[in-house]
């Protein structure tokens, strides 16, 4: 292996580098509800009291049964698994480290430019990767996580490369070339295929390996069991909070003492690790490889890249292209959307002016409620004594009428010692929501259904889906905005329970459930891959403020900042 360059200048006929990076990596007030007509009226449905009960019959998953779909919903269903089917993956049995995926064996190739000459503005150029094992043996067959960009940190630009496997070690990343200059191809091994089939195993056969725990109390009696979408046979009986509305099925094992009425609150238990030393070997040979290439160097053009050729083939036909690019920092959707900069405070208090934003969702949309109540002077966050990883949060600013509030999707959510009071399900806020042309509604919600079979969010992704029809039917002039997914860093432990492969599966499940509905879409999948930093669950404060910027862009979509 050699060091190269690290630019390559794509107007050139040159050959370019590719870094194979391994990254196994509201509640609202009476008071607050009167002065404002269009603030959601909070309905809390209370948990049947049933106890001695079991889960309903219906899907597999051993003792994971879920709940009958509607013929037309469980054909809906089928075709979502087919569409996220990933390729085949080596056997279990057959699990080796020396022939699992190995970055410093493989090579890659840019493709000249289709029909010769200097690579254009608008053009796709096509890399093809090639893996080899530890052993420097070329593999056969596919399933390795890839993600690709190509960027220019010093203009600021990048855009995500669309990765299509061949199924036969060779893959192909497609970018399209978007601004003038130089540009950097890079490449990042997520998972190799060897890692999927774990994963797949670990959701088959231990879909409760982050499990939930319920506090329940009486008087000075206090018991405490598990919880979870599924729990195991027990001679212990089940207390079932299956939501009476949604169908979202929950369920706690009984404590001995008290009924299941006496619950006040839900929190995350824990997590249990059971793989084999083999697998354990394997993620860990990954994760220290990671480490090792960060301690040698601290900036990205220190690491090592693999030398490429050109040579001229087919190119690769992608149905769609980006959904946007980053230049000088800003992010620039494709597709006819543009996205306006609202740089100051004034500039969002303008936008916002008359509105009311109702953010429901995990800690990713918490996260932009917090942007905003940072970002806006006149914004006054009312102290509900709520914990800062929960909420409910609500801050108002009443000279520009403008109210703003986020609460936190009903269970599974790993937060700890969450009111009961609290568990709300979106799709019941949304049927509690008036609308208009002055609503936002923003959703955020995958990252917690990552351990689940993917049944439980193609269920949770229907409820809200309804609710969201029911509320652009009676209020068409709603704005619904939704965050997808994002990738995030990848240490042991988030590989076992939160692995991009788990993130990317949800978020394509996420596009196609709404696909054809008035919701516009912030994506943060390739907001934070295009982007010149670090993965993160919760990404940095540069990409943040450009998808603050499309969601402003959204609401107020003539007016610039």
């Amino acid at each position: 292996m050699r060091v190269q360059n690290f630019f390559v200048p794509i107007q050139l006929k040159t050959c370019g580098c590719i870094l194979l990076v391994l990254a196994v990596f509201v509640l609202i007030t009476d008071i607050l509800e009167k002065f404002h007509n269009k603030v959601n009226n909070t309905k809390i449905i209370h948990p049947p009291t049933i106890s001695d009960v079991t889960p309903p019959a219906g899907v597999w998953y051993n003792f994971c049964k879920l709940k009958p779909l509607s013929p037309k919903e469980a054909f809906e269903e089928d075709l979502l698994l087919q569409s996220i089917a990933w390729p085949d993956t080596p056997p279990l049995q057959s699990l080796s480290l020396r022939k699992s995926s190995d970055p410093a064996h493989s090579t890659f190739t840019i493709l000249d430019r289709m029909g010769g000459g200097q690579w254009q503005i608008g053009d796709k150029m096509e890399v093809i990767i090639k893996m080899y094992d530890f052993q420097g043996c070329p593999k056969n067959c596919g399933g390795d996580v890839i993600v690709a960009r190509l960027h220019n940190p010093t203009l600021g630009a990048g855009v995500a490369g669309k990765v299509v496997d061949h199924l036969n070690g060779s893959y192909s990343a497609v970018f399209s070339l978007l601004w003038e200059g130089s540009a950097q191809v890079e490449v990042i091994l997520v998972h190799p295929s060897e890692a999927v089939t774990v994963l797949g195993r670990l959701t088959r056969e231990q879909p409760d390996r982050v499990f939930f725990e319920s506090q329940f109390r009486s008087g000075i009696v206090s018991e405490t069991t598990t919880c979870n979408v599924c729990l195991r046979p027990s001679r212990q009986p089940m207390c079932n909070y299956t939501d009476l509305h949604t169908g979202q099925q929950w369920f706690c094992y009984k404590p001995k003492k008290l009924s299941c009425d006496a619950r006040i609150s839900h929190s995350k238990g824990g997590f249990t690790q059971n793989i084999t030393v083999m697998e354990n070997k394997l993620f860990q040979r990954y994760a220290l490889s990671i480490l090792y290439v960060c301690s040698e160097s601290m900036l990205i053009f220190f690491f090592f890249y693999l030398s490429g050729q050109i040579s001229r083939q087919p190119e690769v036909i992608l149905d769609s292209g980006p959904s946007g690019y980053y230049y000088q920092g800003v992010w620039r959707a494709l597709g006819g959307t543009t996205v306006w900069q609202f740089n100051t405070s004034s500039a969002i208090t303008q936008c916002l002016r008359g509105k009311v934003i109702k953010m429901y969702g995990d800690s990713t949309i918490r996260q932009w409620f917090e942007y905003f109540n940072g970002a806006l002077s006149g914004l006054k966050e009312f102290n509900l004594h709520s914990p800062k990883q929960i909420g409910p949060f609500i801050a108002l600013d009443y000279p520009n009428n403008i109210f703003l509030t986020y609460r936190c999707h009903g269970p599974p959510i790993r937060f700890k010692n969450v009111p009961i009071s609290e568990l709300h399900y979106i799709a019941n806020e949304l049927d509690n929501v008036i609308g208009g042309s002055n609503t936002v509604v923003v959703l955020g919600i995958w990252s917690h259904f990552s351990t689940f079979p993917i049944e439980v969010y193609i269920r949770r992704l229907q409820s809200i889906r309804r609710a969201v029809v029911r509320l652009l039917s009676r209020a068409p002039e709603t704005l619904v905005v939704i965050r997808t997914a994002n990738p995030k860093a990848l240490n042991l432990y988030e590989t076992l329970t939160n692995s991009d492969w788990y993130s990317l599966q949800r978020d394509k499940v996420l596009r196609a459930m709404f696909k054809g509905l008035d919701v516009h879409l912030v994506d943060a999948w390739e907001m934070v891959v295009a982007y010149n930093l670090p993965h993160s669950l919760h990404p940095q404060p540069p990409i943040i403020e450009n998808m603050i910027n499309v969601l402003l862009s959204y609401i107020c979509p003539h007016k610039g900042g």
